[in-house]
């Protein structure tokens, strides 16, 4: 059978095990790994011309990598603060820590516990960002700190491999030789990627940028070459595809890039899957499953519990730290590419990479399904987890109790939040502003505007309210779950005050409406209608619309 017939049967068998999986609604990383497992040598044996397979992974791990690097953009990964970094690296420290120490008494030795513990560690960024987005929770505190999270990791990640690539390269040469080494490359490729990413790439990155197909090209070749520059200093071509990605992220045109890759990404990506799949060692099942299981469970479980832990210690209450956790509980892409590297230079066996697959399926099966239902699980589950706190967030921490002052209060300020104290402030009412993010406490202490922190969905925190003496209420959190305890509880305790929700879904302000919301802010309905309102007082007069164009603008600069 020739190449192109095995590849042309293989994607047929993924296509239907792809199908499959869909409709059991599990994540279709699963079905290439199960597909590689039908095509490998314990059960159709299609795949016997693994050269070919194995280029097509290796340049669609190098895509994936450049697409990861394209969304490390260094001015944006500094907007998600001390939270992510401290939360991630903390996470980290201790999971590799536990799970070396927990591999040892599985059985292993000291190099293959130390390369199963760090792959233990990172989480998918592609599994969490697509289970977010389904969602809609990118935007919610526990999504933004769980995406910096992710970029942490990633960074780290980023290192290992980089370090990896070189020891490996090292031949016979001694620490310091290496390290110096190293140095130097670095350097070199630092001084050639800043030239390139500072006066080549803003000149003829318009140029190219005039047409998408040349666009398009022009970025694959630039990915592609700073991979081989890499692979020919010494260094992996995995860790030069990442470098040229985070080269190319604060170009203009890096989103539109990233988009244009996404169609290559999948269907390359898809036999570095495969492949994985073929190699999973299925004579020695029976000996793997049980390790499997345990550190699966491991991190299923223990890994979201750091993760709360190292958030709490931070100042979050324990709803936030455990929703983080839950989106971080199974292993990464970047695990599978560690195990099969480290595999290749020969630190490790093929069992330990089967075992690292292992664990990766389990892992990234289950954690869909907590991702999903995690606001059920927390609630059946929150009373326990107040063991794991380390400081506990009573009445004493969160500030004086209210009383009768206040007229208003406002549930959270991240948002559009500075628009409603505005208006207080000009209504001249004794206002409140309660949020769940302690960073947003800052700020509005900062601004000696009065604030509480705590947790609008908590029944036991709206009565220390004391919103029966409030005459206004106001949330802007989007939240339907959220916003609706605010109203039933408010309406049973005061029928006759005013409470303005906000609300990404019509039906749902339907039913706020039905529950006795005073109003209900639609944005997307707010925004089509004031356009419309411009067009038709504008007409097809460019000054007046410049004259709106730079309002707004100020408008969100004062915010």
């Amino acid at each position: 059978m020739n190449a192109f017939t095995e590849i042309s049967m293989i994607l047929i068998i993924t296509t239907v095990i792809s199908l499959i999986i869909k409709l059991l609604r599990q994540p279709l990383v699963i079905g290439y790994i199960i597909s590689g497992v039908v095509v490998g040598p314990y059960v159709l044996n299609i795949l016997s011309s693994t050269e070919q397979v194995e280029l097509f992974s290796k340049i669609g791990i190098c895509i994936l990598l450049f697409i990861v690097g394209i969304g490390l953009n260094p001015l944006i990964i500094k907007e998600f603060g001390k939270v992510s970094f401290f939360a991630g690296l903390g996470q980290i420290v201790f999971t590799a820590l536990i799970s070396f120490f927990m591999v040892q008494f599985l059985g292993f030795d000291n190099t293959s516990s130390i390369f199963i513990a760090v792959a233990l560690t990172f989480s998918s960024t592609i599994i969490v960002l697509k289970l977010l987005t389904d969602k809609g929770d990118v935007n919610k505190l526990y999504g933004k700190i769980s995406i910096g999270i992710l970029l942490v990791q990633d960074i780290v990640a980023t290192l290992i491999l980089l370090v990896l690539s070189t020891f490996a390269n090292a031949n016979d040469l001694g620490l310091t030789e290496v390290l110096s080494g190293l140095v130097f490359k670095a350097a070199l490729i630092g001084l050639i990627l800043i030239i390139f990413s500072r006066y080549v790439l803003p000149r003829i990155g318009a140029w190219f940028a005039s047409s998408q197909e040349l666009l398009f090209i022009s970025s694959l070749s630039w990915g592609l070459s700073v991979a081989a520059l890499f692979a020919f200093l010494g260094f992996s071509i995995e860790i030069g595809a990442l470098i040229a990605g985070v080269a190319l992220s604060m170009s203009p045109f890096s989103y539109e890039v990233a988009s244009r890759m996404k169609p290559i990404r999948d269907f390359f990506v898809t036999m570095f899957f495969i492949l994985l799949g073929s190699h999973l060692i299925l004579s020695d099942i029976s000996t793997l499953i049980y390790p499997a299981i345990i550190l699966s469970l491991f991190v299923l479980i223990t890994k979201p519990l750091m993760v709360l832990i190292v958030m709490n210690i931070l100042g979050y209450k324990k709803k936030v730290g455990f929703m983080a956790g839950m989106a971080l509980a199974q292993i990464s892409e970047f695990s599978l590419i560690l195990a099969t590297l480290s595999f290749s230079y020969g630190y490790i066996t093929q069992e330990v990479v089967s075992l690292i697959t292992l664990v990766g399926i389990i892992t990234i099966t289950g954690s869909s399904y907590l991702i999903i239902y995690t606001d059920k699980i927390y609630e059946k589950t929150k009373r326990l987890l107040t063991f794991f706190e380390v400081f506990r967030f009573g009445k004493k921490n969160t500030g004086d109790h209210c009383d009768e002052d206040y007229e208003s209060v406002l549930f959270g300020y991240d948002r559009v939040g500075s628009y409603f104290t505005n208006a207080m402030e000009k209504l001249g009412t004794r206002y409140l502003v309660v949020d769940f993010n302690p960073q947003s406490i800052k700020k509005l202490q900062e601004k000696n505007i009065n604030s509480r922190f705590g947790d609008a969905e908590d029944i036991e925190f709206l009565e220390e309210l004391n919103l029966s003496k409030m005459k206004l209420i106001i949330s802007s959190i989007p939240e339907y779950d959220v916003n609706m305890t605010i109203l039933r509880y408010y309406r049973k305790i005061n029928p006759d005050g005013i409470i303005i929700l906000l609300s990404h879904d019509t039906t749902q302000a339907k039913n706020l409406y039905d529950a006795g919301a005073s109003y209900v802010v639609v944005p997307h309905n707010l925004g089509a209608h004031h356009a419309a309102k411009m067009i038709s007082s504008y007409g097809f007069d460019i000054e007046q619309f410049e004259v709106a164009r730079n309002k707004h603008i100020s408008k969100m600069v004062e915010l």
